[in-house]
């Protein structure tokens, strides 16, 4: 099983809290300081693989290598590319890692972009992979808190909307577990409450967690609110979307319920889950915290280019050929040469490519 002698970004779980602050720490003075930064990515290219639609990542990612004097390949649209005909992750990664410095990889099955490291011949930095994890808008939330509130510390946070399926609920709140005095309070339907994985975290960092059904209930008590889409595209049909897609809404009426110097943020895009009229607070900061990832995406180049993160191994358990992930949105249901992989919690395995659980018979 080749476990890659690249400085992947998979999972920010694989890196220590002191490697995210670095990270941020060097998009602060990106930002304050881009003149020092020009050219710094001279020769380099960075290949973009996105197997579905993205506009502030895709274009943080291609600003951010631009910015640094790199260039950029890659595609947008997987029906333009040898996808369309049935090539493998492991193909594509390999042809393109070949004219590549770096690879950027965005897919709709969990744990895809590990697959892809697992054969590359550069780095790869996980774009997002399904409804499983987005470290790279995780280190933007980071940097935007960090920045806004001044401290990532004693906050308490709430997650409102597709807390399912919403790879950068699931990313933030594990990332924010890390730090101390952190409460949550997570905001959903009943069908789409955070996975119990996440709450096993939570529990295991001795983090305070409470669950609303109400964003006027919550909203007051809030230090930030991290509103999210209810995401079409994670449904399986158009009826189980149509349910859920209205159940809440920030408007003016409930921000008056807010704290002052609360502040909203969001991974955009919205549809309709912030009015309009919440742009002109000045506690709304979703675009200011767009514009803050292209930093971060700058930051993170660098640091893995100059080996500044160091690599990790991709895989800690051991391979079970007879064993079967059952999340039919694992990347092992589409790819079935990948190796079966899964750690093992005594007598609980788990699948090392989308964290899905099961019991070892």
């Amino acid at each position: 099983m080749n476990q890659s002698r690249f400085p992947h970004l998979i999972d920010l779980d694989n890196y220590p809290v002191s490697c995210w602050n670095r990270i941020t720490d060097l998009s602060i003075d990106i930002k304050r300081n881009p003149h020092i930064y020009i050219g710094a990515c001279s020769g380099k290219i960075m290949g973009t693989l996105f197997y579905e639609p993205s506009t502030r990542t895709q274009m943080s990612f291609q600003a951010a290598m631009l910015r640094l004097g790199g260039g950029i390949i890659g595609f947008d649209n997987p029906a333009n590319s040898s996808v369309s005909k049935g090539e493998s992750i492991k193909d594509t990664t390999k042809i393109a890692s070949g004219y590549s410095d770096i690879i950027v990889m965005r897919h709709p099955l969990e744990g895809s972009v590990k697959a892809a490291a697992m054969t590359s011949d550069c780095p790869v930095i996980n774009a997002g992979d399904g409804g499983h994890l987005h470290p790279t808008q995780t280190l933007t939330d980071l940097l935007t808190l960090r920045a806004e509130k001044g401290t990532l510390s004693g906050l308490t946070v709430g997650f409102c909307g597709d807390l399912k399926n919403g790879r950068t609920v699931h990313s933030l709140l594990k990332a924010l577990s890390c730090y101390k005095n952190n409460k949550f309070v997570l905001i959903s339907t009943n069908e789409l409450k955070v996975p119990t994985y996440i709450k096993d975290r939570l529990s295991a960092s001795n983090k305070e967690y409470t669950e609303a059904s109400s964003l006027e209930e919550a909203i007051p008590m809030l230090d930030v609110l991290y509103m999210t889409r209810i995401q079409r595209e994670r449904f399986g049909s158009p009826e189980e979307y149509e349910k859920q897609k209205h159940v809440f809404r920030l408007d003016g009426k409930k921000m008056k319920l807010a704290k002052k110097d609360m502040i909203v943020m969001h991974p955009l895009p919205r549809v309709d889950e912030i009015s309009a009229e919440v742009d002109d607070d000045p506690r709304a900061l979703y675009f200011k915290q767009a514009n803050y990832g292209m930093y971060v995406r700058m930051s993170l180049i660098l640091s893995v280019l100059n080996e500044d993160i160091k690599t990790k191994p991709l895989f800690t358990g051991k391979i079970y050929p007879d064993v079967y992930c059952r999340n039919p949105k694992c990347i092992t249901a589409s790819e079935p040469s990948l190796p079966h992989v899964f750690r093992n919690h005594g007598g609980v395995l788990e699948c090392e490519y989308c964290d899905e659980r099961l019991l070892l018979e």
